[in-house]
Parts: C-alpha cells; structure tokens; sequence
C-alpha cells in the first residue's frame, strides 16, 4: 500500500517542478512513434526511393539504392553521422531496415531496436520473452514502470546442431521485415513474431518447430500478399522431421503452407536419397532469405547441402533432392513450381544456399546465384531451366558444362574416409552469406571474397544411425592461401552478368567480410575483415573514399535518406563464420581484432543533421 505524506507548500512546489522536469525528459527520450505510415504490399514492391524496405532493399535482391546525393564526385567529403553499440552477446550480420526516417536494427539473440535514422537516438527495443518492448530512457521510478530489464531472451536457447552455419548457434538473426505496421523476426528458438513497429510489444509469437530438436532460424522472413514467408535452419541433426520453409498470416501469425526442402520417401524426388527412411534425411538448411518476382508471382529460395557433408559418410550415392538447389514456390500455397538442383549429391560442404538476384539479361527473365565455389549460375526464372554458368576460375572440385549445366567432378575430387584431399575452396568457401549486388548502370554483379583452399580430410565414418545423432560430419582440415591470390585473401571484383568477363578486381591481405552495397551515384561499398570499409567507383574499381572501424566491417551496408539526406550505415562485429573465426585468424595471425563490439556506423556528407526526435514522442 502507498504511504500517505504531508506536503508542505514549498514540497509541493517541488514535487511540481519535478513532475515537469519527468515530463520533459520523456518528451526528450520518447518510447513511442509519433506518426507511422503503414507499409503496402505496392510499397513493398515498389519501395520510395529513401526507404529500404526489404533485406537487399527491393524484391529481386539487387542491393542497389537509386539514391544519387553522394555520389563519385562527392564521396571523398564523407563523414561519420553517428553510431551505435549493439548487443554483444552473439554474432553480428545485420540487415537494418529503415522507413519514413526510422531504422530498425536487428541485433544478435532476436533483439530488435526502432532508432532515429537521422541521428541515431533510440526510441523502443524488443526483446524476446519479454511482455513489453524495452524504454528507450529509465522510466519514472514513481509510475509503476518496469526498471529492470534481463540482457538475455528468457527462452530457453537451443544448442547448434552442428556444421554448415559457422556461428549459427550464437543467435545471429541477419535481417527482418516491415509490413502494414509490423515488424516481423525470427528467432534463434525457432519462432516467428511480429512486433507492433511504433512500440515494440509483441503482436503475434508463432512457434514453427522444436528448438530441441536443433531447429532454429538465422535468416529473417520476407513478406508477399500478405504472407511472412521464411526458411528454417538447423537440420543436420537426425528426427522424424525435416527442414522446411514455411507462410504465415501476417495479420494472424497462423501457418497457412509448409514445403519441405527435403525431398520424403515416396513423394516425387524421395527416390533420390536411395533407401533412407525419413528420420536419416537431413541437410537441407536455408541460411539466407528468398527473393519475389511479381510477373510470375514466384518467391526463390537457395537451400544448402545434404548432411552429413560426405556422401560417403550419410549413406548415399544419389542426388538428395532439393539439396543445394534454388526452389521456386507459389508464395499463396507454397506449392513448388519448379526447383534446379545445381550440384546433385554435393559431397564437400560447398553451399548454393544463398542470394536469388532476379535480373532480364538479353530477353531472359534470369535468376542469378553463387555458392561456395566461386561459379555464377544463371536460370531461366520462369521455367526454372539452366541458360549459363561463369566459374571464376579459382576452384579445383568439379567441372560445370556451360551448355547443359552437367556437373562432373574432377579425378580424385569426391572424399573417400581418411584419404586428404587438396580442395579449393576450403570449406569456408570462397563465396558465402556476404551477399553480390547488382548495378544497372555497369551490368555488373560486386561479389565478396575469400581465396583460401584446404587440405581435408573427411570422416571417420559412415554416420550413426541414431536418432539425435547424425551432423555434419567431421573434417580435419589445413587451410592455406589460394596459390593463384598472391598472399592475399581478399578480394572483390565487378563481373558482366551478360559475359562473365572480370570487370574489374581489387585484393587485400584479410578476407572482404561484408554484402556489397550499389547506388546511382556510381558507387559500391564494402568492408573487410581488418576493419576498413571502402567506397569504390562502381565501374572502374578506384577506391574513392575508405575509413577504420572499431572492429571488422561485418554485416549488410545499405542506404537511405531522411528529409533529403542521405545516408550509408555499415554494421561491425564479432563472429561472422569461419571466414572471420578461423581462416583469417589462421592464414593471416598478423591481422588482429577486438573480440567484441558490435555496433553500427553511419555516414553521410557535410552539412546539418535533421533536429533529433522528430520521429517519436
């Protein structure tokens, strides 16, 4: 019960000063939007030139801004605007989102933030488990506000089920999505929520699988007719149950389809894993998000190899459908239209399992995508058939024919137990979740890399055939510079989508660590593993304007702009897979970085920032 006190004339004078000092200090620290526009299914495929609504800002996953303030002129005179100190607590490879002026930051562990876009304040933060989003200030002690706020999720966090992710089990959560006046996340314990995006409390919570069982998410939804659509990871583990992507009601959080991208005994495709019954079918995994194509109402998704790694370690000769292939589903019903296996039965963890980069090259309404080997494949999007593949020549596994898209692998390429192979790339890859983007202006695809091979030698094996057991397989391994990269490991280049002709190519002592980032102004953007973040002239590779953040450029740059103001953020952090865990620290011992501090940085040309709070109240 509330104690009674008697107040004095000169106490009373100031409690009031004092409760008008409060009220001035939440108009200061607002926790609340003031105005949201509601997001449209037409803004989402036709976003407003300042917004960047989806992961890789619109539909066909180009990364590209039509922003055109700074440009190559200007760049030069770039400048930092502000940052901030994100959770630490996990691996960081954010997506921000921003719309009308505000920016929602996904952190590791499912956190989400609404910041000021223009100056960075906050203004709510969500946490998963917890009833309210958390105040942007400490609220009033005299409002029976909640004080204390936990760091962590109060759900319980599922261990790694192991292999193909690198920092998977650490909580990443790369990218969310924006839709009518909600945030939709994933979550490292296998749900799906949507969070009222002008307050941060919880809308809707969907569990879609057992985080017990291995199952979580790193990559977040995209959203189509009304649909928050979203592949699930974990699945290298053995159960009575497979990976899948899966469509919800975005009003409701209610599941209306769910399409297994593992191929079930008996069903088209089954005969593909030989006699495995269900329970020993794993892999599978889609690490990244999908794309949309309107005209043919398709959304694509890349999935990532069979587990174990090996085939002769899981047991089977035959193609593991829909391992390492590109699905295309009808995003109403989640029916599969059609799907292009790009490496049947892959044998050495070399994922195709990323970005879906919708382009019309010469008349062909074409999809393009690179894995881990370094090849551009390109597919007729409507028919799902092969038109083209480009290898850049680094890899040494296997031989892709440029008319008909057969893989053979290379004498001696595919792992036997116990006998070492000398494979390029390593198992990290060459190419991996650091995501090409597409410039019209050069016809060009800016692609992240990492020239690094590996001796390896795979097994024991074959696997366990346990319930619970399963994985991805061991491999001891030796990485070692490409012989071809001159000591460095990182590189990236422009390559004509129409030809694959090499445009253009720069390298660098650590790996290139970040997605690239395209805009009208003639510019790419993109950062590396010892902390440089670089601004490029998109059509002849000259390096225009470069900086040093506090730890590894880590994450997806984008772009946008408040009341006319452009803006270019690039995320740094901790974890990033074993590019940043375990190649770089190895190959390269010379090239240190801090152990933590994830944050964001944002950077924009002279002049004055909009006035702070304007967004919220």
């Amino acid at each position: 019960m509330r104690r009674r006190v008697a107040l004095s004339i000169s106490g009373a004078l100031v409690l009031a000063a004092t409760l008008a000092l409060v009220a001035q200090v939440k108009d200061l620290h607002p926790t609340e939007l003031a105005t949201f526009t509601p997001v449209t299914e037409q803004m989402l495929r036709n976003p407003p030139p300042g917004d960047w609504l989806n992961w890789r800002r619109t539909d066909n996953n180009w990364g590209y801004s039509t922003l055109t303030e700074i440009n190559k002129e200007n760049v030069q005179q770039m400048q930092l605007a502000w940052s901030w100190a994100m959770d630490d607590t996990g691996a960081n490879e954010a997506v921000p989102i921003v719309h009308d002026g505000i920016m929602y930051l996904p952190n590791p562990r499912g956190v989400i933030q609404a910041l000021d876009a223009a100056t960075g304040d906050l203004i709510w933060e969500y946490r998963p488990g917890m009833e309210a989003a958390r105040p942007a200030r400490s609220p009033n002690p005299n409002s029976g506000e909640q004080t204390s706020i936990p760091r962590q999720s109060q759900r319980p966090v599922a261990a790694p089920a192991g292999g193909g992710g690198g920092d998977e089990g650490r909580g990443i959560q790369r990218n969310i999505a924006l839709f009518g006046d909600r945030i939709f996340g994933t979550t490292n314990d296998a749900h799906i929520v949507a969070v009222n995006a002008k307050t941060g409390k919880v809308v809707w919570d969907t569990r879609m699988a057992d985080p017990n069982l291995g199952y979580q998410y790193t990559a977040g939804p995209i959203v189509v007719r009304g649909k928050v659509i979203a592949g699930i990871t974990g699945c290298s583990r053995y159960k009575e149950d497979v990976c899948f992507i899966a469509g919800l009601d975005a009003n409701t959080g209610k599941e209306i389809w769910r399409t297994s991208s593992i191929a079930r005994p008996g069903e088209p495709g089954g005969d593909t894993w030989g006699d495995l019954p269900l329970k020993f079918r794993a892999g599978g995994d889609m690490w990244m998000s999908g794309s949309y194509d309107p005209e043919t109402n398709l959304v694509y998704w890349g999935t990532a190899q069979a587990k174990p790694w090996a085939r002769v370690v899981r047991g089977t000769d035959g193609a593991a459908l829909y391992t390492s292939s590109t699905l295309a589903l009808d995003p109403d019903t989640g029916q599969m239209k059609w799907y292009y296996q790009h490496i049947p039965g892959e044998t050495q963890d070399m994922d195709e399992t990323f970005e879906r980069i919708l382009i019309d090259v010469g008349g062909v309404k074409s999809l393009f995508t690179m894995g881990k080997l370094g090849i551009l494949w390109q597919i007729n999007r409507v028919t799902g058939k092969f038109v083209h593949s480009y290898d850049l020549g680094y890899q040494n596994i296997l031989e892709v024919n440029g008319q008909s898209g057969k893989v053979t692998y290379n004498p001696g390429m595919i792992p036997q137990v116990g006998v070492q192979l000398d494979m390029c790339p390593s198992t990290a890859g060459f190419k991996s979740w650091r995501a090409m983007a597409y410039s019209p202006q050069t016809n060009a695809m800016y692609v992240p890399l990492n020239l690094n091979c590996e001796h390896a030698t795979f097994g024991p094996g074959p696997a366990e055939r346990v319930v619970g057991r399963g994985g991805s397989g061991s491999v001891r391994r030796r990485n070692y510079m490409h012989p071809a990269a001159d000591s460095y490991l990182g590189e990236f280049l422009a390559m004509d989508v129409a030809s694959g002709r090499i445009i253009w190519r720069q390298r660098y002592a650590s790996p290139m660590n970040t997605a690239a980032l395209t805009t009208a102004g003639g510019l790419a953007f993109a950062g590396d593993w010892d902390r440089h973040m670089y601004a490029y002239d998109a059509a002849t590779g000259k390096v225009l304007w470069q900086t040093r953040l506090p730890t590894t450029a880590q994450g997806f740059p984008i772009t946008y702009a408040v009341r006319g103001k452009q803006y270019v953020a690039m995320p740094a952090g901790i974890g990033g897979g074993s590019w940043s865990t375990l190649i770089a620290p190895e190959l390269r011992p010379d090239i240190r970085r801090p152990l933590g501090g994830n944050s964001l940085h944002v950077f924009a040309l002279p002049g004055e920032a909009p006035k702070s709070g304007s967004q919220a109240r």
